[in-house]
């Protein structure tokens, strides 16, 4: 069995030195579509990471506002906001 090993291998060796190219050609409109492609899945992952990392601050920064009595203190107490709008009131 050990010596099959090397002579399959070696085999594969060869054939793979016998591969001729490939006689293809790719448009630059690929390489275009393709880094395009690359581009949003690198922001989408940074903008995950992002959100997850900001997520605490966004919280700790809500809380803060809340406690010193800011814009938000009274819809964080349970009141709807108040709208100017046309509507009945």
């Amino acid at each position: 069995m050990r010596r099959q090993i090397p002579c399959v291998l070696t085999a594969l060796a060869a054939l793979m030195a016998m591969a001729a190219p490939a006689a293809a050609y790719v448009g630059p409109g690929a390489g275009i579509s393709l880094l395009g492609a690359l581009w949003g899945l690198v922001v989408a992952i940074a903008m995950a990471v992002g959100f997850v990392l900001f997520w605490p601050v966004r919280k700790m920064l809500r809380r803060k506002k809340a406690r010193t009595g800011g814009p938000s203190a009274q819809t964080a107490e349970g009141e709807a906001p108040r709208t100017s709008g046309t509507g009945p009131s």
